[in-house]
């Protein structure tokens, strides 16, 4: 995707981003002038056109309370896990929406009778009756920093998915049901809670363009809002009878936080050895990348996603915890690229990567200036062909026709600055699919970091097992602790790469349990502990589940954690021609469930980054929608997690790190390739919890392979560790 030699926006980038363009046509350079002498307010408060498609504003994954993640130059602490604050926060949800009956801990309710009357009075001066108050933070990520945690501070609401909505006379939040029995402990009588996925409760969007009617007006932060979702909202509004769905450019929310928001994070930025982790250079990276530019004609990429950026350029950060990112924007052409960050967290190695790689560092913010300059230059050259004096076309202007592409979860507030919808191209992000297909490097990295990480497992399960049949009393966090600490000791480490579900009993039943310090239960012999974990490493992420019983479980127990075994094996093994989606695969690891009638709901696997977010797209292997539509190939790095909750009593979760290849078959029909999964989780299955009658002959040999490989690859690193050499012995025993 290159520009025309006539007439190149990559040429102009330096010349109009820099300045202002010397020869355009007196209108186009007087309306340039304007745009670019507006400030941000103006360029964002007009309302949205009614032509961009349709994306959910939220649909969540994991509930994760947030911590600090480590990296070379800033030493990890984890924070109190009796802190309450919740932060975490996904667009690449495959739970479907349940309510649970599992009783909720006791939660704190905030007043926020005097927040909602400043704000108020704030949408009163705005001239707004509406305002939205979304989850999301300006780059649409999945775990936010705790200055990005609005929702949660106007309405005291903590859990991970919701939307809130006030009015004049009425304030409601929305969530799934994961969250109804939470919200409804932490909401005070403000609030009313709109209970998503209920039958006749409205969405979100549907009860703010039902309270629109005569003629209101509907306020959002731009910002917090994908351009998508702005559209369709502001369709319903008018369908409504309302107004106009209007951008504010200053966050109401944010004013009346005021002194006590926190910080906007200044974690420095490290650079990742291309050579030893990342595997690839940031000159191949943006090669191809401008490859794929100039097979959709685009004028250029605009990138907003975090870890989108911080792949693309080789860099790693630590502004949201658990998420080696940064804040940052960026801006690729034909001919230029320029990171938009805060350089004081540029050290010296970062800052003369990026200068070898002919990236310009630019100031975070300025990418809104930036855009409007651009926008109106694709405007100008839409509306004028602008010729010199020797009758050739000003190079200065984008050829006739072309567009800025961006993420379809772009914000709203950057495709106004673009100049609107004219002159932007939503696309399934080049960067996201590149990142998804790891090279050989990230591959072994990943095959070894998962080796290491199984180690840490493998000790902390024979730990735990020896304290709890000694008698030792320990909790939930007590445990987590542990084996955090184990996983510190490992070579690369850097940090976790989210909170540890560390649940006992009737707790694992809760699929987004999170253990609080102080609060939590004691560990039990006599019940099933589930532990969902895993860490960031410079090679690589881990992600991995395991369900133990250290006692002897109920015929129940066994039948359904062999069931769910049976799922994570017929996955394992499955063969299927290139181009099969995730959407295809998920009945394979429900199969043996749904034949007893039973079933779990969350997604089946989801895809991993390296070195960095732990839940990456766009692919996964469930329901959702995105799944159905993006096939599955060699290089890419997934989970397989089937489940069982059996709420009140316990759940059961097996969680494995695959790896997509090409297997070698018998026939090749349609000349395709044939792809299958190389596990590289290291961990045994507990003996305990298998019933081996259910297990067919395949199975038990394949039961049986795994663990052979288990112990060739961990044994001699476990060192002299007699209880976890001798717990590995019994656990994986022939069958």
């Amino acid at each position: 995707m290159s520009f025309s030699s006539s007439s190149t926006v990559s040429r102009a980038l330096p010349r109009i981003v820099g300045a202002h363009t010397q020869s355009i046509t007196k209108s186009a350079t007087l309306r340039i002038a304007k745009l670019a002498a507006l400030p941000k307010a103006a360029i964002l408060s007009k309302p949205v056109s009614p032509s961009v498609t349709e994306l959910p504003c939220s649909s969540l994954y994991h509930q994760r309370r947030i911590g600090p993640l480590r990296s070379p130059t800033s030493p990890y602490q984890r924070p109190p896990s009796s802190n309450p604050r919740r932060y975490a926060h996904t667009q690449a949800s495959s739970a479907r929406p349940e309510e649970s009956t599992t009783p909720v801990a006791e939660m704190e309710t905030i007043a926020t009778g005097e927040r909602l009357e400043k704000l108020r009075q704030l949408m009163v001066e705005n001239k707004i009756d509406l305002y939205i108050i979304p989850s999301e933070d300006a780059h649409s990520s999945e775990y936010i920093a705790p200055c990005d945690g609005r929702r949660e501070f106007i309405s005291g609401f903590s859990g991970s998915a919701g939307c809130a909505v006030v009015s004049f006379d009425k304030a409601v939040v929305a969530t799934d049901g994961r969250y109804f029995n939470q919200a409804a402990k932490q909401l005070d009588n403000n609030w009313t809670l709109l209970k998503q996925g209920i039958q006749d409760v409205p969405t979100w969007q549907e009860w703010t363009a039902s309270e629109s009617v005569g003629g209101k007006v509907v306020g959002v932060d731009p910002t917090l809002l994908a351009s998508s979702t702005a559209k369709k909202l502001a369709e319903k509004i008018k369908r409504s009878g309302g107004k106009d769905l209007v951008a504010v450019s200053t966050n109401l929310v944010d004013s009346v936080w005021g002194t006590e928001r926190p910080p906007h994070p200044t974690e420095p930025i490290i650079l990742l050895d291309s050579t030893k982790f990342a595997g690839k250079d940031t000159t191949t990276k943006l090669t191809e990348l401008r490859a794929e530019l100039e097979k959709k004609s685009g004028a250029g990429f605009v990138v907003s996603l975090l870890d989108e950026v911080a792949w693309l350029f080789n860099l790693r950060g630590n502004d949201i915890p658990y998420n080696p990112v940064f804040f940052s924007y960026a801006i690729v052409t034909n001919d230029d690229a320029i990171l938009y960050v805060d350089s004081t967290k540029l050290n010296s190695e970062c800052k003369a990567s990026l200068e070898a790689n002919q990236v310009t560092i630019k100031p975070y913010d300025a990418i809104f200036a930036d855009s409007k300059i651009l926008g109106a230059a694709l405007a100008a050259s839409k509306e004028a062909s602008v010729e010199d004096a020797e009758g050739e076309k000003d190079k200065s202007l984008p050829a006739d026709g072309k567009k800025f592409l961006l993420s379809n979860r772009t914000s709203w507030a950057l495709v106004l600055a673009l100049g609107g919808e004219d002159f932007v191209e939503e696309v399934r992000s080049p960067i996201g699919d590149a990142k998804a297909v790891k090279n050989d490097v990230e591959l072994e990295g990943m095959r070894q970091c998962h080796i290491r990480d199984g180690v840490a497992l493998i000790q902390y399960l024979a730990w735990l097992e020896d304290q709890l049949t000694s008698g030792v009393a320990l909790d939930e966090v007590e445990a987590a602790d542990k084996l955090e600490a184990l996983r510190s000791v490992q070579d690369h480490y850097v940090g976790l790469s989210f909170p540890t579900i560390s649940s006992t009993g009737a707790n694992a039943a809760v699929i987004h349990y999170q253990p609080e310090r102080g609060s939590c239960s004691p560990l039990d012999v006599n019940e099933i502990y589930l532990c969902d974990s895993g860490a960031q490493y410079y090679d690589g992420t881990t992600d991995t589940t395991r369900t133990v019983h250290f006692g002897t479980p109920t015929d129940a127990e066994r039948k359904a954690y062999t069931l769910v075994l049976k799922g994570n094996i017929a996955l394992d093994v499955a063969v299927f021609p290139k181009g099969t989606t995730g959407f295809a695969l998920d009945a394979f690891a429900r199969q043996f469930l749904w034949s007893e009638g039973l079933d779990y709901r969350h997604g089946t696997g989801h895809g991993v980054g390296s070195f960095l977010n732990v839940h990456e797209g766009p692919i996964g292997i469930g329901t959702r929608k995105q799944y159905a539509e993006v096939s599955l190939a060699t290089g890419n790095v997934t989970s397989i997690e089937p489940g069982y909750y059996e709420d009140g009593s316990y759940g059961i979760r097996i969680e494995n790190m695959v790896i997509v290849g090409e297997v070698k078959t018998t026939h090749t029909f349609g000349d395709k390739p044939y792809l299958g999964f190389e596990h590289v989780t290291m961990v045994p299955y507990c003996r305990a919890l298998i019933d081996r009658e259910l297990l067919s002959p395949r199975e038990i040999k394949w039961l049986n392979d795994y663990h052979v490989e288990i112990v060739a690859k961990t044994k001699s690193l476990l060192g002299d560790d007699k209880v976890a050499l001798a717990w590995l012995e019994k656990e994986t025993q022939p069958y």
